[in-house]
């Protein structure tokens, strides 16, 4: 039986729990700041903080002034970090903080969080800035540069060992550089994204997919270790054996939990070149049964992926500057236009000197697939050539200046069990053209992933095969038409309302929710420990208020609150 002091104590601990989660809870996050295309970039403006914040907060040079930094903060030119890749949200904060050391990020942090409840300051880490609704920006708060942070990855950085080779490197790394160094070395990391100009810490807070994550699983299922700054300001290490409770919880978990200063990236042998392959299929039960028979074999293609292509003229002599058709006279008698077809996208790694049973391998994998095969077309590239692929394209539209426009993305977990059916009314009602930019569709294994990856906050549908979905348009700006943001907007939320009605049971990837309510059913059977976990690392809600998942509270009416929970004890 418990002693008396141990029941007080057990009382005083509960009635705390429930005092934070009060705070984090009885307020709804603040109507987003969002911008159309008609409406000409006017900010609308939430209502001004109490007087005892603005007094606090009035002066942020003030506020900061005793801190001993490796690095400085800059207080006036922050416009940059008010942006970022989606281009449709504008939070300016109040400083940006350039650090030069993981020190000066606790200090930061843990200034903040001991200036209390009180103090409307918030703080975000930034990256290179390729968030979509402004979840790397901290309205009238400090994001944190973590670009200045970077330590490149040298031959000191790479082990190997008992846990297998890896590399330690700076959360704000980009991959693209992790690659390079890495390569020196004969050695990669086994999973990516498809865009490598990201920092290490940025997909880590996500999940980070490519087509590698039918076998490897996504990069948050290759960390062997973190080095954290949580929201008190205290710098943690951590891994599955190693406050391992802090570990899952930062991966996948939005920035929400701590900010992420280093990561131990596991590695494999790197190959030299890759055998890249596109096929098309005009059936959609064909192209996605052949994609879930390739990530069931134990031996199959290195990475695989898919697009869907509506009305495209011209498409496979679009692809004859990069690919080699196999029959380039069937090819050329191909005809595109009006049709939705569906590219599956495959590539075999290889070093130099590849033999005849890689080609037979190739081969033999493709005689089980059902395309339409005036439609093989091969390339041979590098693999920092294949990897880096979406580079190439970026530079192409920056030149052009299409690069640095709003960018309504619309990324999604479907189940495998339901995607026939989301796909036939998306694909063939509510999604009318391709144009606006690409759509990708593949399917993933989970049953092949790491088992721990369900303790982490990444929140996928509950079936072993899965599908990434994502819908990658760019928006013209001012346009009114089907290319403007506004139309869609509407087109992505017309494939939400249908999925919700249809009961397809998707999940967002880069998940957006205005409401706190959304965040819950987004995270359904996992948000009890979200919340508890967001309590124990960030109890005053100090980290990455550009989700809007928890608000910063100004003022905290403790008698009500603690009246109301004496009532319910």
């Amino acid at each position: 039986m418990a002693s008396p002091t141990s029941q007080r104590t057990n009382k005083f601990t509960t009635l705390r729990l429930r005092f934070l989660m009060i705070m984090l809870l009885c307020h709804t996050p603040h109507e987003s700041k969002l911008f159309s295309a008609n409406q000409n970039h006017q900010k609308i403006f939430s209502p001004p903080p109490p007087p005892q914040q603005q007094q606090q907060d009035s002066n942020p040079h003030a506020a900061f002034d005793t801190l001993d930094l490796d690095g400085h903060f800059s207080f006036q030119n922050t416009a940059h970090a008010s942006r970022d890749f989606g281009n449709r949200f504008f939070f300016r904060p109040a400083a940006v903080l350039h650090p030069k050391s993981v020190s000066d990020i606790a200090s930061t942090v843990k200034h903040v969080y001991e200036m209390g409840p009180l103090s409307g300051l918030t703080v975000a880490a930034r990256g290179h800035g390729h968030s979509l609704q402004g979840q790397s920006q901290a309205d009238g708060g400090i994001v944190v540069n973590m670009e200045s942070l970077t330590r490149r990855p040298s031959q000191g950085h790479l082990r190997g060992g008992g846990g297998g080779r890896y590399v330690d490197v700076s959360g704000g790394e980009l991959w693209i550089d992790v690659l390079k160094e890495t390569l020196k070395q004969g050695l990669a990391p086994k999973s990516w994204t498809d865009y490598l100009h990201l920092t290490v810490g940025g997909t880590l807070s996500n999940g980070g997919i490519s087509g590698q994550a039918f076998r490897h699983g996504p990069q948050i299922n290759n960390v062997q270790q973190l080095e954290v700054v949580t929201g008190k300001g205290e710098v943690v290490t951590c891994s599955e054996k190693q406050n391992a409770e802090l570990f899952f919880s930062v991966l996948g978990g939005l920035g929400q939990f701590g900010i992420i200063t280093r990561a131990r990236i596991s590695l494999e042998a790197a190959p030299d070149m890759v055998r890249w392959i596109r096929v098309l299929y005009s059936d959609f039960s064909k192209f996605s049964t052949d994609q879930e028979h390739l990530i069931s074999l134990d031996e199959s293609f290195d990475y695989i992926e898919g697009f869907v292509i509506i009305n495209r003229t011209g498409l496979l002599n679009n692809w004859r500057s990069s690919f080699h058709p196999k029959d380039p006279v069937q090819a050329s008698q191909f005809v595109s236009d009006g049709k939705t077809l569906y590219c599956l996208e495959v590539a075999k790694y290889y070093n130099s000197h590849h033999d005849d049973a890689l080609l037979q391998q190739i081969q033999g994998l493709l005689s089980k697939l059902h395309f339409i095969t005036s439609t093989l077309f091969v390339s041979e590239v590098s693999y920092l050539g294949f990897l880096d692929r979406v580079h190439v394209a970026e530079m192409k539209l920056r030149e052009q200046g299409l690069w640095e426009v709003p960018h309504p993305w619309l990324c999604l977990f479907i189940p495998g069990s339901k995607m026939d059916q989301f796909a036939s009314q998306v694909f063939g009602s509510i999604v009318t053209d391709s144009s606006n930019g690409p759509i990708l569709i593949y399917a993933l294994n989970q049953s092949k992933w790491n088992n721990n990856i369900k303790r982490t906050s990444l929140v996928t549908p509950r079936e072993d095969v899965i599908y990434h979905v994502s819908f990658l348009a760019s928006a013209v700006p001012s346009s009114t038409g089907k290319d403007g943001l506004d139309y869609i907007l509407a087109r992505n939320q017309r494939i939400l309302d249908f999925s919700l009605g249809a009961g397809i049971g998707l999940k967002q990837y880069l998940p957006h929710y205005t409401t706190q309510e959304d965040w819950k059913g987004h995270f359904g059977s996992k948000w009890e420990v979200f919340l508890k976990r967001k309590l124990t690392y960030d109890p005053l809600a100090v980290l990455a208020p550009g989700h809007r998942i928890f608000k910063r509270q100004y003022q905290i009416r403790k008698q009500s609150i603690t009246e109301g929970l004496l009532k319910n004890t």
